[in-house]
């Protein structure tokens, strides 16, 4: 049976999806995407959103450092078990944040994100649990 895509092409859409994820993040902490539309509407203040965009913002920028490092796109020594590990995490991090997006008072990140996180969660899902 041929697979639809590659484990390239996996981490390809994962990096892709995450670094518009980044920027959407980006935007909001330079105060262009109101700050009221993420965080489950929970956010009451510009510095409380800071504080939390900037967590967002070096998750982020971590969480693609490890898929650069998956794909040996930066050269390392970084066992695959332990990438793994990782990916495992960030997997259970996007099923989380999927339901999480599922209870929010914003409609975007009911019907934008909610998507976008259950898609990352399977792409991470189908990069541990296939073979190369």
């Amino acid at each position: 049976m041929k697979k639809l895509i590659s484990q390239q092409q996996t981490i390809n859409l994962i990096l892709a999806l995450l670094t518009m994820l980044l920027l959407f993040h980006i935007l909001i902490l330079i105060e262009v995407i109101p700050y009221t539309i993420v965080w489950a509407g929970k956010i009451r203040s510009v510095g409380e959103m800071k504080k939390f965009e900037l967590i967002s913002f070096f998750v982020n920028v971590s969480v693609i450092v490890i898929f650069f490092l998956k794909a040996c796109y930066i050269q390392n020594k970084i066992s695959t078990k332990i990438l793994n590990a990782f990916i495992w995490l960030i997997a259970g991090l996007f099923c989380l944040n999927t339901v999480g997006n599922l209870f929010a008072e914003s409609n975007v990140e009911l019907f934008f994100f909610t998507p976008v996180t259950f898609i990352l969660s399977l792409l991470c899902l189908r990069l541990l649990l296939t073979k190369a």
